[in-house]
């Protein structure tokens, strides 16, 4: 019967549940629904979709959830049904404790759009508690002397349901001394009291026993019951007082435990131990016995435990003050709790994202947060902000909930994340405050494109340059990060010259270093413009292009190019006139060239290199005009020939020569016969000097190679006897000089040369030095001049002296650098500079003065006269160029004898038999034989 009560009282509220949710969908804005308490888990709160305007299936893909604030969780969302459930069982005494009604409030998020939804689910009470009392046994001492109609105050039955389910009566058992009757209190609760209905006699009874019921009004009725025990006292006729029937206080929440909250006093007229009050609480809750305390001797009432505004703000409480007799009576307590600031606010992060994209919109939400301050009143106001330095704000959505929202464009390349801190401030005394951090991370987007340090660009490469060499390098900066700031290189295509560029120049993509693929030339192009494109590897890319120009810078790599005079093409030789009678610094010609480079490297200068008549011709040294430097005279040949050399500033400068023909005549025709018998004589004349020569050299190579084999047979032969040098050196003093041939300027060279050759006794090898000859007549360095070898022969080896002759019997290469300094250049006897030293005739006209030099020195000699160069003599030659015509006026051609394929020079010792030092090397000058024998 009782199960079926209960049914039809669940039954019933489960229909008020359904009446109640109806009423809350008419609301507007605000989501209602109601819950009987004790249900099971799972049970059906509300169609939580339908309410919010989705379908069941969207609440797990819009992310919606309940949003817990500290509670645990009493509520679920069932993403099948799309309802609101219970996660487990609800008690509503447990969450609502003594409240008339029970709300709890929830807050839906929809994640994906960021909106919260408040629900306010109402707990419906049952009848689930009975009535009960504190105390299992009530002991009430009554005097004997009561007058009837005392009332004795009964303690209160508890029943933590609300409503018809909450305690409504109570019930005495019948009995003939005692009735119940109830006192209204302040709060409007009714208090039982026991009523003495007539006089007492301890004599008969000294006990009665009573049951005191307690009855709530829930269907079905449940009650409580207690038992009484009264004592029939002695006479006690006079009760305790309190000197206030209430006491009020009100206490700040943050009292430490110990402190003294008020002291309650009574007083009794009685003596002795019936005037003695002992104090006690009564009726006291829990909660309230948990934080305070009474010392029952004195009446102070203690703190025990924590005082905490925002659990309990008020606490009544019952004392009662008990003779020695056991007469009592009661006041009431009514304390306070004042609230004071010791909450600081909490910020919780509901939701947040790390990372936001650069170049988002103002009003892009960063974070959804809640703020909250458990104290009351101005200290449980409060506001929360960000620091103006920040490029966000708050914005306040729903009850305490805030947005965090950008309030203008984000730059990543100026600010590449951000530590974000909320502050959150009440408005208490001292204000408590609450910061929290948000990590935030610019993400990069490609809005920056490649730049380049300068506009443009200026290169300067010299012409000639390698091919396939660097000559620059650009680069280009992109702010941005990632694949948006890698930057690749190319050129603009473009044509140069009907080439494409790209054939001229290429770049490394990755590093921007420009290379050169052909070697340029400033006579072609001097310059030209390259375009280098940066792009960069975003999407969309981004790209800036910039300017490289190329200068060629020139070198000196073009000879002069001579346009006049020019060689005729029908093999003639080209003839310039000069009139005897031509006065000094007669223009006779002008050389004229020209040179490709430019700058310094084309600046020409002009100067004679050679001529037949040294002194007779100049050359301007910026114009090459050739001009007579003296007046012309009979003796001076008819034919003069010149080289005019052209040199530019470069550096090393580079030079041409031109060789001019002058001839000396009044007219044109007397000029053509001699020209043509010159040609003709010139070419025998030179090169039968030049097989004397040839044939003065190899006769000397051998008599050199045969002196050497000798002094190394006998090295060979007397191995180890120290006599062996001075018998090789006695043997070359006795040699013949009919061996050296018979030239006296080859007999000293090769004497030279015996004396340098060493034998060292006691020595595993053999020293041959051959000391090189002065040089100072020659184009040669002077550090390669001194320079010796050492011939290095084995010991007993037949094939080592096979190959030592093999080796020395090479011509070396010819001097091919004929490119002489003014003082060895060749001439007669008049060459410029005064020097005595001559030159090697290479025409017929000095061909002639030679022979005719050669035969009266010849002459003088037969007569007992002094030698080609043996004194300074008339030579013979006074008869036919004048008594003042001197030995000094003749060249000596002795003097230079360049040996093909040698380094060495033949020179005459006439030199120191004068008492001079030999201007041409170590050795004698050679005597030539050939005009001797004509």
């Amino acid at each position: 019967m009782g199960n079926r009560l209960l049914f039809l009282d669940r039954s019933g509220l489960i229909l008020l549940y359904i009446f109640l949710r109806t009423l809350q969908e008419s609301g507007a804005g605000h989501i209602q629904y109601s819950v009987p308490e004790e249900t099971d888990k799972g049970f059906f709160v509300g169609n939580i979709s339908k309410d919010l305007g989705l379908e069941p299936w969207e609440l797990a893909e819009r992310r919606v959830r309940i949003i817990s604030r500290g509670r645990m969780q009493l509520f679920a969302l069932n993403p099948r049904s799309g309802s609101l459930i219970t996660a487990g069982r609800l008690d509503r005494e447990e969450l609502c404790e003594t409240l008339s009604s029970c709300f709890l409030n929830i807050e839906i998020l929809v994640e994906d759009t960021l909106k919260i939804y408040g629900v306010e689910v109402e707990i419906m009470d049952i009848n689930d508690n009975a009535p009960s009392f504190q105390e299992a046994e009530i002991e009430i001492k009554v005097s004997e002397h009561a007058t009837p109609g005392s009332r004795f105050p009964l303690p209160n039955a508890r029943d933590p349901d609300v409503g018809m389910n909450s305690l409504q009566r109570y019930q005495l058992n019948p009995n003939s001394y005692f009735s119940l009757q109830m006192r209204g209190g302040m709060d409007g609760a009714k208090n039982p009291e026991l009523v003495l209905e007539g006089s007492l006699d301890r004599e008969k009874e000294a006990a009665h026993h009573l049951l005191l019921t307690a009855f709530d009004g829930g269907d079905p009725i449940q009650q409580g019951a207690v038992a009484i025990r009264v004592v029939v006292l002695d006479v006690n006729d006079h009760i305790p007082k309190f000197t206030q029937s209430v006491y009020q206080v009100s206490i700040p929440e943050n009292l430490s435990s110990g402190t003294r909250v008020l002291m309650v006093n009574a007083t009794d007229p009685d003596e002795g131990i019936n005037g003695e009050v002992v104090f006690s609480f009564r009726n006291m809750e829990s909660k309230a016995s948990e934080i305070f305390q009474l010392d029952s001797q004195t009446g102070e009432v203690l703190i025990r435990g924590s005082l905490d505004f925002e659990k309990s703000r008020f606490y009544e409480m019952e004392i009662q003050g008990q003779d020695g007799g056991g007469l009592s009576t009661t006041a009431k307590i009514l304390i306070t709790v004042v609230d004071v600031n010791d909450n600081a606010p909490e910020i919780t992060i509901t939701s947040s994202t790390n990372s936001v994209l650069e170049n988002s919109p103002p009003g892009t939400v960063i974070a959804l947060l809640n703020v909250q301050d458990q104290d009351s009143g101005e200290n449980g106001q409060v506001s929360c902000f960000v620091p103006n330095s920040l490029p966000f704000k708050l914005e306040k959505t729903y009850g305490n909930y805030y947005k965090l929202i950008t309030n203008r464009v984000l730059d990543r390349e100026q600010v590449h994340s951000y530590n974000i801190t909320l502050i959150a401030t009440d408005q208490g005394h001292p204000p408590l405050s609450t910061e929290t951090h948000i990590s935030l991370n610019v993400a990069d987007d490609n809005d920056n494109p490649p730049t380049f340090a300068d506009s443009s660009y200026s290169v300067y490469i010299p012409e000639n340059n390698p091919r396939g060499a660097s000559f620059f390098s650009v680069m280009a900066l992109d702010l941005d990060s990632n694949e948006n700031s890698r930057v690749t290189y190319s050129l603009v295509e473009d044509t140069l010259q009907a080439a494409p560029l790209s054939s001229y120049v290429s770049i490394n993509s990755d590093t921007g270093t420009l290379y050169a693929l052909r070697s340029f030339d400033y006579e072609q192009f001097r310059d030209l413009q390259v375009w280098v494109t940066a792009l960069d590897g975003g999407n969309p890319p981004l790209s800036s292009n910039v300017s490289v120009s190329i200068f060629v810078l020139d070198q000196n790599d073009n000879v002069p190019e001579i346009l006049h005079p020019t060689l005729p093409t029908d093999g003639s030789t080209g003839v310039e006139l000069a009139p005897r009678s031509a006065e000094p610094g007669y223009l006779v010609t002008k050389v004229v060239a020209v040179d490709r480079d430019s700058g310094q490297n084309a600046w020409l200068s002009y100067r004679l290199l050679k001529a037949s008549e040294p002194g007779l011709f100049a050359v301007g040294l910026h114009t090459g005009e050739v001009r007579t430097a003296r007046a012309l005279q009979d003796r001076d040949a008819l034919k003069q020939s010149l080289v005019v050399v052209v040199q530019d500033h470069g550096q090393p400068p580079l030079s041409a020569t031109v060789t001019l023909t002058v001839a000396v005549a009044d007219s044109i025709p007397d000029v053509l016969a001699d020209l043509s018998s010159f040609e003709s004589s010139a070419n025998p004349h030179d090169s039968g000097l030049t097989l004397y020569l040839v044939v003065a050299v190899a006769v000397v190579s051998c008599v050199f190679l045969a002196f050497v084999i000798v002094l190394l047979a006998l090295r060979l032969r007397h191995w180890h006897a120290t006599r062996l040098l001075q018998a090789s050196g006695g043997s070359l003093v006795g040699m013949p000089t009919s061996h050296f041939v018979g030239v006296d300027g080859v007999q000293a060279f090769l004497q030279t040369y015996s004396q340098e050759v060493s034998l060292t006794a006691d020595s595993r090898r053999s020293h041959v030095i051959f000391p090189q000859p002065n040089y100072a007549d020659m184009l040669i360095s002077h550090d390669s001049c001194e320079k010796s070898e050492p011939l290095l022969i084995a010991e007993d080896s037949a094939a080592g002296l096979g190959k030592f002759d093999s080796k020395n019997n090479q011509q070396a290469p010819p001097n091919t650098d004929w490119r002489f300094s003014q003082a060895q250049r060749p001439g007669t006897s008049g060459s410029q500079n005064g020097d005595e030293t001559g030159t090697w005739p290479n025409n017929q006209f000095d061909t002639e003065m030679l022979q005719a030099m050669i035969l009266a020195s010849a002459s003088e000699a037969a007569d007992g006269g002094s030698t080609l160069g043996g004194g300074a003599g008339t030579m013979g030659l006074s008869a036919r160029y004048g008594p003042q015509f001197t030995l000094q006026h003749v060249p000596d051609y002795r003097q230079n004898v360049y040996i093909p394929g040698s380094n060495a020079t033949l020179t005459n010792a006439a030199g120191k038999r004068d008492g001079k030092a030999p201007t041409g090397g170590n050795g004698n000058k050679k005597k030539s034989g050939k005009k001797e024998k004509k």
